[in-house]
C-alpha cells in the first residue's frame, strides 16, 4: 500500500509539471464533463428545432439515427471518457492523462461533434474517420493505465469501450454504403452496452455512497447489496445486448429485459432509497437506477407484444437513466475531485429536476395519443436541454478553476 501511495504521489508531481497552466487540463473529468453539459444543451435544443422543421437536419443517414448517434457517441461517450479517465488512475495509482495529451483527446471528440453537425458538407469518409477515431484512442489510454496492475475486474471497461468503438464504426459503415441495416442494430446494441455500464458502476458506487451519507446524517441504517442479484442484473442486461444485436424486438429480448428490470429493482430493495431524500447527491443516483428498472420493463413490455411503443422504453433508458445518471455522477465527481465538500452548489438540484421532468415528458409523449404527443415533445426536449445547460452554467467555474485544497488535478 505504501509503495502504491508513493507511486501515486510521484504521478501527481509529474502531472503538475505536464498539465499546463490552465486547471481545465488537469484531469479528464474537467473538459469532458464541461463538454457534456454544453453538448447536451446544444444538441438537444438543435434536435428539437430539427424535429419541428425549424432547422434542416444534417445530411447523414436519417435524422433520427443522427440524433441517436450524437446522444450515444457524442454525449454519453464524453461522459464515459470523463469518468474513466478520472477513475482509472485512482484505481491504479498511475499518472492521469493531463496537459497536451488530454487537450488532443478532447479536441478529437469536439472535432467529431463539429463534423457530425457538418454532415453533408464534409466528405463522408473524412467525417467517419474523425468521429470513429475517438473511442479507440480512449481505449488505448485506459489500457496503458490499467495494464499489469492486477485489477482484472476493471479490464472489462476497456473491452466495453472497444466494443462501443466497433459499434460506432458499424453505424458509419451504413452511412458509407459498406453495410445494409447495420446502423439501427448498432445503435440499439450501443445503448444496451451503456446500460450494462450503468448497472455495473451504479451497483458499485450507489450502496457505498448511500451508507456514507446515512452515517453523516446520523441515520441508523446501512445500504446492502445482494451479490447474486448484482450478478443476475449484469448478466441479464449483457445477454440482452447480445440478443438485440442478432434478433432484436422478439420474445427472447423481451424476457431478458423483464428479468433484467426486475433484478435491478430487486437489488435496490436493500439500498435504503427512501432514507436518502435529504441528500440530493445520493437520491439522484437512486433515481437514475429506478429509470434503468423502469426502462427495461417498458422495453420488455414492447418486445413481448404489449401496447407499449419501442420509443417509450428506449427513451426511459436514454433520456431517463443515462441522462440522470450522467448528471448524478458529474455533479458528485466535479465536487470531490476539485477538493470541495460534497454539498451541491446553488442551482444544481435544478438540473436533476429538469432532467427527470424532461425524461418523464419524453416517455409520456411516446405513450400519449397524437395531439398530446405533439405538445409534449418540444417540452421534453427543452427541459432536457435546460438540465445540461444549467449544469454547464453552475459547474463551469468549478471545472475550470484549480482545486480548492491546493492539490494537483
Amino acid at each position: 500500500m505504501a509503495i502504491q501511495i508513493q507511486t501515486h504521489e510521484r504521478a501527481e508531481r509529474l502531472a503538475a509539471r505536464t498539465s499546463g497552466s490552465h486547471p481545465l487540463w488537469g484531469r479528464g473529468f474537467r473538459p469532458f464533463f464541461l463538454g457534456v453539459g454544453v453538448h447536451g444543451f446544444v444538441i438537444v435544443a438543435a434536435w428539437t428545432a430539427i424535429w419541428h422543421g425549424a432547422h434542416p437536419a444534417p445530411a447523414w443517414l436519417s435524422p433520427t439515427w443522427w440524433h441517436g448517434h450524437e446522444m450515444l457517441f457524442g454525449l454519453v461517450a464524453a461522459a464515459i471518457a470523463g469518468f474513466l479517465l478520472t477513475a482509472a488512475p485512482v484505481w491504479t495509482g498511475r499518472q492521469a492523462l493531463c496537459g497536451r495529451p488530454l487537450m488532443a483527446l478532447f479536441g478529437l471528440w469536439a472535432l467529431g461533434r463539429l463534423a457530425m453537425l457538418g454532415a453533408g458538407w464534409l466528405p463522408a469518409g473524412l467525417l467517419a474517420g474523425i468521429d470513429v477515431a475517438f473511442l479507440p484512442l480512449l481505449a488505448g489510454v485506459l489500457v496503458r493505465t490499467l495494464w499489469r496492475t492486477g485489477q482484472r475486474r476493471n479490464y472489462g471497461v476497456v473491452v466495453l469501450v472497444g466494443v462501443l468503438a466497433l459499434a460506432n464504426a458499424a453505424v458509419h459503415a451504413q452511412a458509407l454504403g459498406f453495410a445494409v441495416g447495420s446502423a439501427p442494430r448498432a445503435l440499439r446494441f450501443s445503448a444496451d452496452l451503456v446500460v450494462v455500464l450503468i448497472v455495473v458502476i451504479g451497483g458499485r458506487i450507489t450502496p457505498g455512497f448511500t451508507t456514507n451519507a446515512l452515517i453523516r446524517l446520523g441515520v441508523d441504517a446501512r445500504a446492502s447489496s445482494s451479490p447474486w442479484l448484482d450478478r443476475l442484473a449484469v448478466a441479464a442486461v449483457g445477454l440482452l445486448a447480445g440478443v438485440d444485436l442478432v434478433a432484436p424486438r422478439g420474445v427472447a429480448s423481451g424476457v431478458l429485459a423483464a428479468v433484467a428490470g426486475l433484478a435491478v429493482a430487486a437489488r435496490m430493495a436493500g439500498w435504503q432509497t427512501l432514507r436518502t431524500w435529504r441528500d440530493p447527491l445520493v437520491w439522484s443516483l437512486h433515481a437514475g437506477m429506478a429509470w434503468v428498472a423502469m426502462g427495461l420493463l417498458l422495453v420488455a413490455a414492447g418486445d413481448l407484444g404489449l401496447c407499449v411503443p419501442a420509443t417509450a422504453g428506449f427513451h426511459a433508458l436514454g433520456a431517463g437513466a443515462m441522462g440522470s445518471m450522467i448528471l448524478a455522477v458529474m455533479t458528485r465527481v466535479g465536487l470531490g475531485h476539485t477538493g470541495r465538500p460534497l454539498l451541491l452548489p446553488r442551482g444544481a438540484v435544478g438540473s436533476y429536476v429538469l432532467v427527470h421532468a424532461g425524461a418523464a415528458a419524453r416517455v409520456g409523449a411516446a405513450l400519449a395519443p397524437e395531439p398530446v404527443q405533439g405538445a409534449l415533445l418540444p417540452i421534453a426536449g427543452l427541459l432536457w436541454a435546460a438540465a445540461f445547460g444549467l449544469f454547464a452554467g453552475v459547474y463551469g467555474p468549478i471545472l475550470t478553476r484549480a482545486r480548492v485544497d491546493g492539490k494537483v488535478g
